[in-house]
């Protein structure tokens, strides 16, 4: 009798996806939000972040690790369809402001103060990444580290100059 490699290592308990779904889904539409600006992209990233988890399940070492894998899934998203937007933006013609204020919609559907929106849109890509899930998503340095695949020590840096750089912008009132 021949033993299938895989069968050996695969963990057959699943993550419980929906009660991870009914649990999480608004504070990663919410992360997503901060990081795209808009409600129906951030939904679409988060619900594409809950079918890889869906695809890949059988793959994860333990179920904890089922909500570290979906914020790194959505942060991914995020980053994929701002560089998507970037290259759009730059083959198509300049079109005017949204008027009917679905951007302020977006905000307003997280609690966000617009100000602090426009003064973290002053920040690199990183610093942005690091401030909305620290401050937003209340995430420990740690688990920022894991989600983003860099050092605690260069989330810590990178959390400081931001703050700095924030206090800056909307001048040491905050």
């Amino acid at each position: 009798m021949i033993a299938t490699p895989t069968a050996a290592f695969v963990d057959r308990t699943a993550p419980d996806l929906p009660a991870l779904y009914a649990a999480h889904w608004r504070s990663l539409v919410r992360l997503a939000v901060l990081l795209v600006d808009d409600v129906p992209t951030a939904e679409d990233t988060v619900q594409d972040a809950f079918i890889s988890l869906y695809r890949n399940q059988t793959r994860l070492r333990a179920p904890e690790a089922a909500l570290a894998y979906l914020r790194q899934a959505v942060v991914n998203g995020c980053r994929s369809r701002l560089r998507h937007r970037a290259v759009v933006r730059k083959t198509m013609p300049v079109v005017a402001d949204d008027p009917t204020g679905a951007q302020q919609d977006a905000f307003d559907a997280v609690g966000v103060d617009t100000e602090m929106i426009a003064a973290l849109r002053t920040l690199p890509p990183r610093m942005q990444e690091v401030l909305v899930l620290r401050y937003w998503s209340d995430l420990s340095e740690a688990q920022i580290a894991h989600t983003l695949g860099i050092s605690t020590g260069s989330v810590k840096s990178t959390a400081h100059r931001g703050l700095e750089k924030l206090r800056s912008t909307l001048g040491g009132a905050r």
